[in-house]
C-alpha cells in the first residue's frame, strides 16, 4: 500500500506545473491527463452532432413549409450554420470565463496560458484552429473519396497517419501538449469545481471588518479575480499569504487587524459585487490594464 502511494505522490508530482501569475503567485497546476482530454472531446463532438442534427432537422422542415423551390437558400443557411458550429464552438467557449467547453467542463478541466498571464483571443484561436488540420481535414478528406467511391488504400492509409500523427503527437512530449497548445502557448490542466469554506460566489460574508474604497476595488480586473478565485479554491496558506499581501500594497490597504484569508474573501466579494454592478451599465473590465 505505502508503495503504491508513493508511486500516485510520484505520477502526480510529474504532473505539477508552475504557473506564476503577474502578481508573482505559483498556482502549481495538474494538467489534465491524455483521458480527460480525450473523454472531453468525445462530449463535444456529441454535443456538436446533436445541435446538428436538430439544426438539419429544422432546415428540412422549413423546405416542407415553404417547398422546395427555396431549398437553394435553406442550403445556404445549414452550410453557414455548419460552419460556424464547427469553427466557433470551441473557439467561443474557451473564450469565456471557465476557458472550457462543456466536455471539458464535465470532466473537470481548462485552458490556461503557460506564460500565467490572462488567456488572450489570439491563443484560444490559434489553439483551435489547428484542430482543422488535425482532425477535421483528414477526416473530410476520407469522407470525400468514400462519398465518391475513389478511396483507394493508399489514400486511406495516408489518411489514417495524418489523423495518428496529431492523435499521438502529445505522448511524445513531457507537457502532452497537442499541435494547437503548442503553438498557442497553452496549457490543458485539471480544474476539478471544489466548494468554499465560505462561498465567495453567492454569500456575503457577514460582519466583515474589511471594507474597501471603490478606487481600491477598481485596481484589479475579471482576469485577476479570476486567479484570485483559483488562489481561495486551493487554499495554500503562503499563497494567500502572499497575495494578501500584494493586494494590500497595491490597494493603499493600512486597516487592522489583519488576516490573510479573511482579507482576500472580503475583497474577492467586494469587487465582484461592484464588477457585477458595472456590468449592469455595460463596463467591463477584462483584466487590471484595460482602463
Amino acid at each position: 500500500m505505502a508503495d503504491y502511494a508513493a508511486a500516485q505522490l510520484k505520477a502526480d508530482a510529474r504532473k505539477r506545473r508552475s504557473l506564476v501569475t503577474p502578481e508573482g503567485v505559483d498556482l502549481s497546476l495538474k494538467l489534465a491527463d491524455g483521458g480527460q482530454r480525450v473523454a472531453a472531446f468525445l462530449v463535444d463532438l456529441a454535443i456538436m452532432m446533436g445541435t446538428l442534427i436538430v439544426f438539419t432537422l429544422l432546415c428540412l422542415a422549413g423546405a416542407f413549409a415553404i417547398g422546395f423551390q427555396a431549398s437553394e437558400f435553406l442550403a445556404v443557411i445549414w452550410l453557414l450554420g455548419f460552419f460556424l458550429l464547427r469553427n466557433f464552438y470551441f473557439i467561443l467557449m474557451e473564450l469565456g470565463s471557465r476557458a472550457a467547453t462543456f466536455g471539458k467542463r464535465s470532466v473537470g478541466i481548462r485552458v490556461v496560458a503557460r506564460s500565467g498571464e490572462r488567456l488572450t483571443a489570439d491563443r484560444v484561436i490559434a489553439r483551435n484552429l489547428m484542430r482543422e488540420i488535425e482532425f477535421y481535414l483528414p477526416l473530410s478528406f476520407l469522407s470525400y473519396n468514400a462519398a465518391e467511391g475513389t478511396s483507394e488504400g493508399w489514400t486511406a492509409l495516408a489518411g489514417f497517419l495524418w489523423a495518428a500523427l496529431f492523435l499521438f503527437f502529445p505522448l511524445f512530449n513531457r507537457d502532452r501538449l497537442r499541435i494547437g497548445d503548442l503553438l498557442a502557448g497553452t496549457w490543458v490542466v485539471s480544474a476539478p469545481r471544489q466548494k468554499l469554506s465560505i462561498d465567495q460566489l453567492h454569500d456575503r460574508p457577514e460582519g466583515s471588518a474589511y471594507r474597501f474604497s471603490e478606487d481600491q476595488l477598481d485596481v484589479y480586473g475579471v482576469f485577476e479575480l479570476q486567479t484570485l478565485e483559483q488562489v481561495l479554491r486551493q487554499d495554500h496558506p503562503e499563497s494567500i499569504g502572499k497575495v494578501a499581501d500584494t493586494i494590500r500594497s497595491k490597494i493603499g490597504y493600512i486597516g487592522e487587524p489583519f488576516f490573510a484569508r479573511d482579507f482576500l474573501v472580503a475583497y474577492y466579494h467586494q469587487a465582484r459585487v461592484r464588477m457585477e454592478r458595472g456590468l449592469l451599465f455595460g463596463k467591463r473590465r477584462a483584466y487590471k490594464h484595460d482602463r
